[in-house]
């Protein structure tokens, strides 16, 4: 009898025909996300999982999912997963990192510029028919060209980013818990500097770091103030890693030019008050989302799965045991 696994929302059919050479698969198709207790209920009866960023893996969960040997997230980040309860459980965890390095990367480029050149507010005023004609001081913006780029985490998502700084002839910075090696830095013509430093010079400043308790408002509103008030911030990391009271307050009064976000703290909710800015650019978690990128992930997730179930040895185990 084949193993039972749970698909938790919508993939590519190529990939459950794939899931169902090894297993009895159940999907969700209809892509309507799970609740706590229904993915509890689901889960009761299978040996392993495929799931996303909206499915939470803890303590009340594996304790009703006896059968349960591996959770495969379809994402880098892993912070919908409890790690240590899974270990405790002997459950396998894995994420899907170096796939969607180079998209992430990308879509951090699309919104620092789009917020750069305040690109939303120029359309939606196209849009609402209020151009009248071209003008002199009409949306002036922040040059990206020869700019200095402050990137907080030069992981691989943040070097992917670094590199691309390179052909708009901008300064480097970079801030990191661990200084990368200098051939990194070499590679991204990067300048390590300090927390403080990167705030108070950099003229783009994007995050690129995981979130977990140390990260949580990373950016506030002490932070907030030691930037530069023409900057601008973007965060295509996790909801949380910015304090988006402070960043809606800041941006309200001035503090910083503006914000380009793909996350935020509790989504799919968010807060309200970013409606009524129109110096900040939004997107509802898409920095990965092009057609090849997610079928990568999925496929990747995938692989984890069979080979946690098959052979116990997933290629991006988190937590080994």
């Amino acid at each position: 009898m084949k193993p039972k696994v749970l698909v938790t929302r919508e993939v590519f059919e190529d990939i459950l025909d794939y899931l169902s050479r090894y297993f009895e698969v159940t999907s969700n198709q209809s892509d309507i996300p799970i609740n706590a207790e229904t993915l509890a209920s689901k889960l009761a009866d299978k040996q392993g999982a495929m799931i996303t960023l909206t499915d939470r893996i803890d303590t009340s969960l594996l304790t009703r999912c006896p059968n349960l040997k591996a959770v495969c997230n379809i994402a880098v980040g892993y912070n919908n997963i409890d790690i240590d309860a899974c270990t405790k459980a002997k459950v396998m965890a894995t994420n899907t990192p170096g796939v969607l390095d180079d998209t992430t990367g990308d879509f951090t480029w699309t919104l620092i510029l789009a917020t750069a050149r305040r690109l939303s507010e120029a359309e939606d005023y196209l849009r609402a028919g209020q151009w009248d004609g071209w003008k002199l001081k009409q949306f002036l913006g922040l040059d990206i060209h020869h700019a200095t780029l402050g990137i907080f985490g030069l992981g691989r998502i943040g070097q992917v980013v670094a590199h691309r700084a390179i052909g708009f002839e901008m300064k480097v910075i970079y801030h990191d818990v661990m200084r990368a090696s200098p051939e990194v830095e070499k590679a991204c013509r990067a300048t390590f500097v300090t927390k403080e430093e990167l705030l108070s010079q950099a003229d783009i400043v994007t995050i690129h770091v995981p979130y977990f308790s140390a990260t949580h408002h990373l950016i506030g509103k002490a932070e907030l103030k030691q930037m530069k008030s023409t900057s601008i911030l973007i965060n295509a990391s996790r909801g949380g890693v910015v304090d988006d009271a402070a960043l809606i307050e800041a941006l309200h009064s001035g503090t910083i030019a503006g914000a380009g976000l793909d996350v935020f703290e509790n989504e799919p909710k968010f807060n309200p008050g970013f409606l009524d800015l129109k110096n900040v650019v939004l997107a509802p978690h898409i920095a990965s989302s092009s057609q090849a990128t997610r079928h990568k992930m999925a496929m990747l997730a995938a692989e984890n799965l069979v080979a946690a179930l098959t052979t116990g040895k997933p290629p991006n185990l988190l937590n080994p045991f």
